[in-house]
């Protein structure tokens, strides 16, 4: 989990998933390993219009935003010849000698923030084992960053950190997928509001 600074008008001090925006160059990043075909389907359902690509973008996005708030490098060594040229946000995988490793990754959930809030999110969710976690990079994490404490906890001890709802409720998604061994066929969660009612519903 890592804390964010203070200083943030969003959600200062509280500990979060590392995570953020969907850029372009995430679509054209080339990959070690592809989704498994359930997460890749589970990402487009409920979603017109999209298409594998997005998906696969998508996991793309959150292997980069955890590189670029935590340190931490989720990727496979590749050949040289595999390792086309990045955009510099890809950069460091390339530098370190891989590409991103889609194949561990789990679709752990989606949630759309409700209506009429400050700031609104379409958020999906994923998660991968400890050890599909290559390289682990110093100086992200400080005083001057985006998150200035990065702790590694237990599921019951994480519940009792400063956490936004949503959080809270996907960690208590991924006790529950743990217990079935992260397994593709176990439904994920969609949060969303309909009718006035914050709603879980099975993608």
């Amino acid at each position: 989990m890592g804390r964010r600074h203070d200083g943030h008008r969003f959600m200062p001090g509280k500990f979060v998933f590392p995570g953020g925006r969907f850029e372009p160059s995430d679509r054209r990043m080339p990959s070690a390993t592809e989704l498994r075909p359930e997460t890749a389907a589970r990402l487009t359902a409920q979603t017109p219009q999209s298409s594998c690509s997005r998906g696969r973008a998508l996991a793309l996005t959150a292997i980069r935003e955890t590189y670029e708030e935590t340190g931490l490098l989720i990727g496979r060594p590749a050949p040289e010849a595999a390792r086309a040229r990045a955009a510099p946000a890809w950069q460091p995988f390339l530098d370190a000698g891989l590409l991103p490793d889609l194949a561990p990754v789990t679709f752990l959930g989606r949630a759309v923030t409700p209506p009429r809030r400050p700031k609104r999110f379409d958020t999906r969710f994923f998660v991968v084992e400890r050890d599909s976690i290559s390289r682990e990079e110093p100086g992200f994490v400080g005083p001057d960053k985006e998150l200035v404490e990065l702790v590694w906890v237990e599921l019951q001890a994480a519940q009792q950190l400063d956490l936004p709802r949503i959080t809270s409720i996907m960690l208590q998604e991924l006790e529950h997928r743990i217990d079935h061994g992260l397994a593709d066929e176990v439904p994920a969660p969609f949060y969303l509001q309909k009718r006035g009612r914050f709603v879980r519903e099975l993608l």
